[in-house]
């Protein structure tokens, strides 16, 4: 979904555990492998407690990670971000001295390092944005131009899953929403992960969103279904507990009938809610209007409390980074009282509750 985190492009323009895996295998031959992997995941009930953490702009001290730990997390998400001009170039533009340290390799090791030294399992999320759009949207007209971005966007994902190797960190996201592309050059899609399995012998997903999951014809070559999970529940203003909980009930036998098909066990690797009213409804939408809407961290901490009591209970959901989880003060981007955040609000008593029970 659309951040406002495009303020740092606007800048830029102004200038699972580590273990060892087998290569990619023909995928005749991954269905009973799959069964085996999920049997495996169900029988280790521990959560991936995940935060999705935003990069800071400068670097900063281990110590911030402490607030990870406070709330009972288990992971966290680190994401080195990318950027493209239009849809019409096939460009990435990464690692700019303009960037915030945190979204350039050496920051990502050393929020990697910092994460470790505090017991905190990682995922590389590597994410692109495009000013003004979508990178749900990314359709180029031409061939030339879909082997260009091809081309530019390999580069960027292998350079960062070569520091996620070094690192041995134990999770690494190969895209994120790019929902025309990852239907649309599946080919690509498949060569993409092989050469990743030659350089990164960790777990991979992909981030689908929330209304593409079921359009993603590689889930069988990855370790986890991945799902930004911003299902819009219920569009009133202050819906009870037990109608939200309702509401859940279709995204879960949809989400479920991909899970089985590919027998993997599902990732939130993004889920989070504002914090106003109405924040069960299309938060994507809600991000245009904050400055129009009443703060409401009680919505927020009930939307987290019906998630919690239903998909989260489901074994076959491996648990999710939350969106999104601010270590350094001046890279907030977002009204604190009425945006994702938590902390401080009553949801963060939520999580830290649920976190600390698995």
């Amino acid at each position: 979904m659309q951040k406002t985190t495009l303020l740092v492009y606007l800048l830029l323009c102004c200038a699972c555990g580590w273990q060892q895996r087998p290569m990619a295998v023909d995928n005749s031959t991954n269905l009973e492998a799959n069964q085996d992997s999920v049997a495996v995941f169900l029988k280790n009930k521990e959560k991936i407690n995940g935060l999705s953490l935003v990069s800071p702009p400068r670097k900063f001290t281990a110590s911030k990670m402490q607030s990870a730990i406070d709330i009972n997390a288990n992971w966290v998400a680190i994401s080195p971000f990318a950027f493209s001009r239009s849809k019409e170039k096939g460009s990435i533009i990464y690692n700019s001295p303009r960037q915030w340290w945190g979204e350039r390799p050496e920051g990502v090791r050393k929020m990697i390092d910092y994460a470790q030294q505090y017991g905190l399992k990682v995922m590389v999320k590597p994410q692109v944005w495009i000013p003004h759009s979508w990178v749900g949207e990314y359709a180029p007209k031409s061939e030339e131009v879909w082997q260009q971005w091809e081309q530019n966007y390999e580069k960027y994902i292998l350079e960062f899953a070569r520091i996620a190797a070094e690192k041995e960190v134990e999770l690494f996201c190969i895209g994120t929403e790019y929902r025309i592309a990852a239907k649309e050059r599946p080919d690509y899609w498949r060569r993409l992960i092989k050469k990743l399995r030659g350089i990164y012998k960790g777990s991979l997903t992909y981030a689908a969103n929330w209304d593409n999951f079921e359009n993603i014809p590689f889930w069988d070559d990855l370790d986890y279904i991945g799902i930004d999970a911003y299902f819009p529940l219920i569009d009133t203003i202050n819906p009870k507990l037990v109608d939200l909980k309702k509401a859940w009930q279709h995204p879960i036998e949809k989400i479920k009938a991909v899970q089985q098909q590919y027998q993997k066990a599902v990732l939130f690797t993004e889920y989070g809610y504002l914090s106003v009213q109405g924040s069960a409804s299309k938060n994507w939408e809600l991000e245009k209007k904050l400055n129009r809407l009443a703060a409401d961290e009680q919505a927020q901490a009930q939307a987290f409390e019906a998630l919690y009591q239903t998909i989260w209970q489901e074994d076959w959901l491996a648990g999710g980074f939350i969106w999104k989880w601010y270590l350094y003060p001046s890279s907030i981007d977002e009204p604190i009282d009425k945006g994702y955040f938590p902390k401080g609000k009553a949801a963060e008593k939520v999580i830290q509750r649920v976190y600390g029970e698995l």
